[in-house]
């Protein structure tokens, strides 16, 4: 066995792995054509890996050698699509169809002209070198500049260079073989087998690394996320909150919290279903989530609960924010109610005072909140102080019928 045969049975081997590996990411992932497209990418690379291990067994080789052309470039076309998938740009449908079929047509023709024309080698490798640089050219075009997107772009820089001067290296290295039958033999083969399985398997190890990568930011996502709601839910939201009070402790800027409830909610899942409330709640977070002040921290803490950490806002502009939203929210039609039912919510604000930890922090938003719920609701209420707003120790206290008692 030569070294170039060994080569390819490497690589046989390898891209098995990959288009199995790059099925299962499809499979886990429907929502993305990438994965799909790099696995039929690497299923075509099967092909063309069969047909150079069968040429040297033709007696009439020019079939199988257009084949194997053929079914590389469509390896080489499927990571193009895929790429232009991956970085949502448009896929050149037409350029990459023109390049297929006139470069299949010119490999056939040019098949009887002697193996070492450099013209015959350049219409062998120059369709591979410009599909290589569409697809490089499609990431530069995304703007994405992350580590993995430069690298993939380095990468298939390379390979357009390597594309490019492989009748260069033919001549350096002795010649592709006097016949299609004796090319895996040559020095050329091993060379160009090697360097290239290199190149694709880095460009399909970055992909999957990226797939798998935007999946787990994905599992993450939905992780801290409401999914009636689609706002943050408790955990997204205090891991957020205390990276943003970490940071105002320490730049010594302000940030406040405005805590929220629904007032009455009960009754309206009592008297009108828990769909109606469903409907209710995602409407009061549509209002949450529309245009808020940048850097708000918009969540979803449980039930008729909401929380907004608003960084670089003090008391008096967070006390604004929310009785815009309890006046928004007031006048707000909610198509599942009966136009005359009217919804409302009760607000709680503090700010940080630089020192205390988050639960502090919402104990005294919390607290005020409180308050406007037992002064009649549809109101905003401030947490003044730690010891001004705190939260009474039982349900009924400050009450009329706990001063009795």
């Amino acid at each position: 066995m030569t070294g170039a045969s060994f080569i390819l049975a490497i690589n046989l081997f390898i891209a098995a792995l990959f288009a199995l590996a790059f099925f299962l990411v499809a499979a886990t992932n429907r929502s993305d054509g990438t994965p799909r497209w790099f696995a039929l990418a690497y299923c075509c690379g099967l092909l063309y890996i069969g047909a150079e291990i069968i040429l040297p067994v033709q007696i009439n080789a020019q079939l199988t050698y257009t084949a194997g052309f053929a079914a590389f470039l469509g390896a080489m076309s499927c990571v193009t699509i895929g790429i232009a998938a991956r970085y949502r740009q448009p896929i050149p449908w037409l350029l990459v169809g023109i390049t297929a079929v006139l470069s299949i047509l010119a490999n056939w023709i040019a098949y009887d002209i002697g193996r070492d024309s450099l013209i015959r080698m350049l219409a062998y490798q120059a369709p591979y070198a410009l599909l290589q640089a569409i697809a490089a050219h499609l990431v530069w075009r995304s703007r994405r500049r992350q580590p993995l997107d430069v690298a993939l772009l380095i990468l298939f820089c390379l390979s357009v260079v390597q594309f490019i001067t492989k009748p260069l290296v033919a001549q350096w290295t002795g010649g592709v073989g006097d016949f299609a039958q004796s090319y895996i033999a040559t020095t050329y083969a091993l060379y160009s087998q090697s360097l290239g399985a290199i190149l694709q398997v880095a460009v399909g190890l970055l992909t999957l690394l990226m797939l798998v990568r935007d999946m787990l930011v994905e599992a993450t996502a939905r992780s801290e996320t409401d999914p009636l709601s689609a706002l943050l839910n408790r955990r997204g939201f205090e891991e957020r909150a205390m990276a943003a009070l970490s940071v105002a402790t320490q730049g010594g800027m302000p940030i406040a919290l405005v805590a929220s409830d629904l007032d009455s909610f009960k009754s309206i899942n009592d008297n009108f279903g828990h769909d109606t409330g469903d409907q209710v709640i995602i409407a009061f977070a549509s209002l949450l989530g529309s245009n808020p002040p940048a850097k708000a921290i918009v969540s979803r803490m449980g039930g008729e609960e909401f929380a907004v950490l608003l960084p670089g806002t003090n008391l008096a502009a967070a006390r604004l924010y929310a009785e815009t939203l309890r006046t928004a929210f007031g006048s707000l039609p909610i198509g599942a109610l009966p136009g005359h039912v009217r919804v409302t919510a009760s607000f709680g604000v503090a700010e940080f005072d630089g020192s205390e930890s988050l639960s502090d922090l919402r104990r005294r938003a919390d607290a005020a909140l409180y308050v406007s719920k037992r002064g009649g609701r549809d109101r905003v209420s401030v947490a003044a102080g730690h010891d001004a707003d705190q939260m009474p120790a039982h349900p009924l206290a400050g009450t009329t019928a706990m001063r009795r008692a």
